[in-house]
């Protein structure tokens, strides 16, 4: 670790602090991290390590920059709208410091590479905004005794702690044994979320991870923080591990990781690339309703302030609590194009009513922000 040669004037404020100094800043420069996620919590992690002089910084993410990201994650830019996160990622880190090693995976985290992606690197951070990946990568990293820094948002609310059980602590299983179900818990584009509120959660898990590599101060390994950002409050939570945890209890019952979607009872998501063939584009909706003789109803599976507050012209209003007792109101014999928010409840619409008989269904993919987005 004394061969590291460090830039003592970018890294002048660490050396003057007697808890990092010059050793601790040459463990920073030696640790690498992997950021699973280049969104909201994966933004504030990846500039900060990075500032911090992380000395390698892997990020996974397939997802491309759109529009909408833009109101929280800070890592990308208007004009890397429709680039590959992982690209503009990499881009502003290198801006920010160009000693970072920064390793794009622009991939999907799934059963088939978590274990070789999550075997490279010394600490995984979790921004991740899905439960099947979650539970994935809580998995692969207890099987491989690494460290596991979490952290979630929704709404106003955000959680983070530490899951290491190699190092006495609980894992995500031991808090949460079970996902909760399908439709249940509505993600940032169903539910919203505050623009800052990843940037509290991701600073914190940021700072844990360079207390983790410091060795210093006490970490939030069998703690659970949860913040309001209405209510500008913290509050902790004991986490113990549980020994009958089917993971990292006495007795484990999951010795390898598993198929995630099915555990988590929703639907593996479409190759990358591809179109789902229930869903139709906004563009495809806009040329059918300007074209009469094809004769579509548009149905709007959203709640009665959400149309209120903005609809598409001509949609008829049919929350998706109220479907199971007025799904009569649907015409079974003209094309029905669902849509939502974002798409996600108007797929849940469709599977519904195809399970009632009904066969001329599309759900709007992007929901009403792809309209709005993208039509106007």
């Amino acid at each position: 670790m004394e061969t590291i040669v460090i830039d003592r004037g970018r890294y002048a404020r660490h050396l003057v602090l007697p808890e990092v100094g010059a050793e601790g800043q040459r463990r920073i420069r030696a640790a690498r991290v992997l950021c699973v996620g280049a969104g909201g919590l994966g933004s504030p992690v990846a500039l900060y390590l990075a500032a911090a002089g992380i000395g390698s910084l892997g990020l996974v993410d397939c997802d491309r920059v759109e529009l909408s990201n833009l109101q929280r994650q800070i890592l990308h830019g208007t004009p890397d709208v429709g680039r590959p996160k992982t690209d503009s990622a990499a881009a502003r880190i290198k801006e920010l410091n160009p000693d970072v090693e920064v390793n794009p995976h622009p991939v999907r985290l799934t059963r088939e590479n978590a274990l070789d992606l999550i075997s490279g690197y010394d600490v995984v951070v979790d921004g991740t905004d899905n439960f099947p990946t979650r539970y994935l990568a809580n998995d692969a990293c207890a099987l491989l005794g690494k460290p596991l820094v979490y952290g979630s948002i929704s709404r106003f609310e955000g959680q983070a702690s530490l899951f290491a059980p190699h190092l006495g602590g609980p894992c995500y299983r031991c808090l949460f044994p079970e996902p909760p179900a399908p439709g249940t818990t509505p993600g940032c584009a169903e539910g919203g979320v505050l623009g800052v509120l990843p940037g509290v959660i991701g600073t914190i898990q940021a700072t844990e991870t360079l207390k983790l590599l410091l060795g210093r101060g006490r970490s939030l390994l069998g703690r659970l923080l949860v913040y309001d950002a209405l209510e500008m409050s913290f509050r902790e939570l004991k986490l113990r591990r549980d020994p009958q945890c089917p993971l990292c209890g006495g007795s484990p019952s999951i010795t390898k990781l598993i198929d995630y979607h099915e555990f988590c009872g929703v639907p593996a998501e479409p190759p990358l690339k591809t179109m789902n063939p229930d869903e139709v584009t906004v563009q495809d909706l806009k040329h059918a309703l300007d074209n009469p003789a094809l004769g579509i109803q548009v149905i709007d599976v959203r709640e009665e302030d959400e149309h209120r507050a903005a609809s598409i012209p001509g949609a008829k209003l049919l929350p998706l609590s109220q479907l199971a007792a007025r799904y009569g109101e649907v015409e079974r014999d003209r094309m029905c194009y669902l849509h939502c928010q974002a798409g996600v409840r108007s797929m849940r619409a469709l599977q519904f009513l195809r399970q009632q008989g009904f066969s001329k269904l599309k759900s709007v993919k992007g929901g009403y922000l792809a309209w709005a987005a993208e039509i106007g």
